[in-house]
């Protein structure tokens, strides 16, 4: 009985044993590239122009002045903070990559490294789209790290990241890849790395390694909702932060192509409605009227599935390729439009942060509205606009939405929401959108171009079967 049990303790040990060997070694990969990530620290002076809380300020020659001055509490004109990252040493001669939120206002940065020296940098320029930062300092001879290409990464696969979470310098966190060209709310021009190295406060700008010791990322960014590490750690590939450094560089900043439209995902069911055989592309819900999309003939309802030679799989792909396209080029553009494959030539704009406001469909008016008509097959009770609705919503057309229910409420359209189009036929009257409803067939999925506020998307209703 002995014999067997020891006999099952080495069988256990010889298995943990060979498990242990397959794990990876990271010791040589962290001295070897370790002393090119630094510490970085930044000061913001804050500017307090009220020296006596809760008093107006007051000239020096006013008679108050003396008294407050005396016998108030009083509160230093400037304050510092301070607040700490992560960065690494891209050139040997001082060129240093960060996030841009970690200098951002900063009126001093001071960059440290391993060997506990310390320098103070400049920003010789920053992106907030991609939160990428360059710094400079004064040195040379320094250890710079080796860059990879994130492209070849392989979700599973392991990776590092060395960095100053919490102050603690040059601390050392391994994991594997998790998910690659993650889209973040508010964030359409970084194709993330997914992680689950362990990322906290101060790891901001440091770099991502992958076992060949290269850099593939700059640690960007968690989701939390703690406010630490909760698994899921956000990345800047290293190709997208190098085109950044190569325009900050070159230029001094960067600059973004544009085409002027909305866009958004085709889902399996608008995909049925345009007759499309596979969920892929982008779809334009609305066009910038004399923009480069509108001056190549891009029309609402197109699906963009080519840019440029490069395959658009999701909507989420067409924001990162336009931007990085040059602005004045000329590139094709392949797209769907009813139920046939086209292919356009496009003049690429240039980005600014300019925004066109618009507003909401209202009621009332100088014209009784018309008489809603019910729509049973969609759910939705509809009337005509009044001539003071469109001259305030600056449209033709359209259907003013006054009840949904059915499958309309199911799909998110609301009370007030404006139906602009039924795939690409645009609607100006009640007549119209029951004649074109009429040759749909029953059980398919229509897509209507629903406009709410300031924005449009197409919306997939499945007709009434009965």
């Amino acid at each position: 009985m002995l014999k067997r049990v020891l006999g099952i303790a080495l069988v256990a040990l010889s298995m943990h044993l060979a498990q242990a060997k397959e794990l990876p070694d990271f010791t040589e990969l962290v001295e070897k590239q370790g002393p090119a990530v630094v510490n970085v620290s930044t000061t913001q002076i804050i500017h307090n122009t009220q020296v006596m809380p809760g008093m107006p300020n007051l000239p020096e020659g006013d008679p108050f002045y003396e008294f407050f001055r005396r016998f108030a509490p009083q509160m230093p004109r400037d304050q510092e903070t301070q607040s700490l990252g992560s960065g690494f040493i891209i050139s040997s001669d001082g060129y240093i990559l960060t996030n841009a939120h970690v200098v951002d206002s900063a009126d001093k940065i001071t960059v440290r490294l391993t060997d506990k020296r310390e320098f103070k940098a400049k920003v010789v320029g920053a992106d907030k789209r991609t939160d990428v930062a360059l710094l400079k300092i004064e040195a040379s001879g320094l250890p710079k790290v080796a860059l990879g290409n994130p492209n070849l990464m392989k979700v599973g696969e392991w990776v590092i990241a060395i960095g100053s979470p919490f102050g603690f310098d040059s601390s050392v966190t391994a994991g594997i890849v998790s998910a690659k060209g993650r889209s973040l709310p508010q964030e359409n021009f970084v194709p993330f790395i997914q992680t689950d190295v362990a990322i906290n406060p101060g790891n901001s700008g440091g770099p991502l390694f992958n076992m060949s010791g290269e850099v593939v990322g700059i640690n960007s960014q968690i989701y939390s909702r703690s406010g630490g590490y909760m698994g899921l750690s956000f990345s800047i590939p290293i190709d997208v932060a190098m085109d950044v450094v190569k325009q900050l560089r070159t230029n001094g900043k960067v600059t973004r192509g544009r085409i002027g439209v909305v866009i958004q995902e085709v889902t399996r069911e608008l995909a049925d409605s345009f007759g499309m055989h596979k969920a892929t592309g982008a779809l334009i819900s609305n066009v910038e009227k004399g923009g480069p999309a509108d001056n190549a003939g891009v029309q609402p309802s197109d699906v963009i599935l080519k840019f440029d030679g490069k395959v658009i799989a999701s909507s989420s792909d067409l924001p990162r390729i336009v931007a990085a396209t040059r602005p004045g080029s000329k590139v094709a553009v392949e797209l769907w439009r009813k139920g046939e494959l086209r292919e356009i030539t496009l003049v690429v704009g240039e980005m600014n942060d300019s925004a066109r406001p618009g507003q909401r469909a209202g009621k009332g008016g100088a014209n009784a509205a018309p008489v809603p008509e019910s729509s049973e097959r969609l759910g939705l009770e509809l009337s005509e606009l009044t001539d003071d609705q469109k001259r305030e919503l600056q449209i033709a057309g359209g259907l003013l939405v006054e009840d949904a229910h059915g499958a309309a409420a199911r799909s998110d359209i609301e009370r007030g929401d404006v139906i602009m189009a039924i795939g690409n036929i645009e609607i100006a009257s009640l007549k119209q959108f029951n004649e074109v409803l009429k040759q749909i067939p029953k059980g398919r999925n229509v897509a209507l171009l629903v406009r709410r506020g300031d924005s449009s998307t197409y919306v997939a209703i499945k007709l009434d079967e009965k």
